[in-house]
């Protein structure tokens, strides 16, 4: 649930098929989703007066390019980018915060745990050889 990439990892340690992997990886993520769209402004507000007490500046770079991906692809961009850059934690938290109808997080957070499930649990199960050659 908190990092994406270990349920493909998970899945093939434990030897479970493709499917069952890609479902369970898509579960967890969907668990965070679900659990942290519902405490999102919560947390949001929490997370902005610890901010402030700590006089933290506001307007970060990191911030800014998350704004900037929101103004230019809106949730399904937030989403998209979920998996591989923030947390599905910190993906569904921006996602709330910035507005987005909790209906329109569900939606768009699937379809996306959906591909990056898919398509990480590929590359784990193609590849996942080679790479333990070199560790």
């Amino acid at each position: 649930m908190v990092k994406f990439l270990w349920g493909p990892l998970t899945g093939i340690s434990l030897g479970l098929s493709y499917f069952e992997t890609v479902l369970l990886t898509v579960a967890g993520m969907m668990t965070s989703v679900v659990v942290f769209s519902v405490v999102g402004k919560a947390v949001s507000e929490w997370y902005s007066r610890r901010q402030r007490a700590k006089q933290k500046p506001r307007f970060t770079k990191k911030n800014r390019r998350i704004v900037q991906v929101w103004t230019r692809f809106g949730v399904s961009g937030v989403a998209f980018l979920t998996p591989l850059l923030f947390t599905p934690i910190f993906g569904t938290i921006v996602a709330a915060l910035l507005g987005a109808p909790r209906k329109l997080i569900f939606i768009h957070m699937l379809w996306s745990a959906v591909f990056w499930s898919a398509t990480l649990t590929l590359m784990v199960f193609e590849f996942g050889d080679v790479v333990a050659e070199y560790l």
